[in-house]
């Protein structure tokens, strides 16, 4: 399956549900723009398709086109100034995670994108937005990700 048969309103739903597996439909309606019930038949597509089993979002990066994972260390140029990074950085959608840690950085962004120039320009954006240097480690494999407790 390539990029272009998961079209953009599919992949908006297949990350909503990865981030929260129990949205209603009415739900994600409202955050596509979509109407319950075509939201419905698109899940139920999804759903034939193999994209989602059960009520869990399976969402594999490659088949919609964010192949590329990477851990994005920052920390602020001008360490006098706020600690608001993860407000100047919430809108960036490439970025699924940020952890405030202790040590040399003030956090750390888990980010996935297309392709290695999508990460360049991506990096760039949060340098810009949030006024950080980065650090940053390509995800080579992934062996298990977000194991149940």
């Amino acid at each position: 399956m390539s990029t272009s048969d998961v079209e953009a309103t599919d992949r908006k739903i297949l990350e909503l549900l990865a981030t929260d597996g129990r949205m209603s439909f009415t739900d994600l309606g409202k955050a596509t723009g979509l109407s319950t019930s075509a939201v419905h038949q698109r899940v139920k597509r999804l759903e034939s398709r193999g994209l989602i089993k059960g009520y869990v979002a399976i969402v594999d990066h490659d088949q919609i086109g964010l192949p590329l994972t990477a851990f994005v260390s920052i920390r602020p140029i001008d360490p006098s100034q706020p600690d608001d990074s993860p407000d100047r950085l919430a809108d960036i959608r490439e970025i699924e995670s940020c952890w405030s840690v202790a040590g040399d950085e003030s956090y750390i962004l888990k980010v996935r994108v297309a392709t290695p120039a999508a990460l360049e320009d991506l990096l760039a954006r949060i340098r810009s937005a949030a006024n950080v240097s980065t650090r940053t480690t390509i995800v080579l494999s992934t062996p298990y990700e977000n194991r149940p407790a």
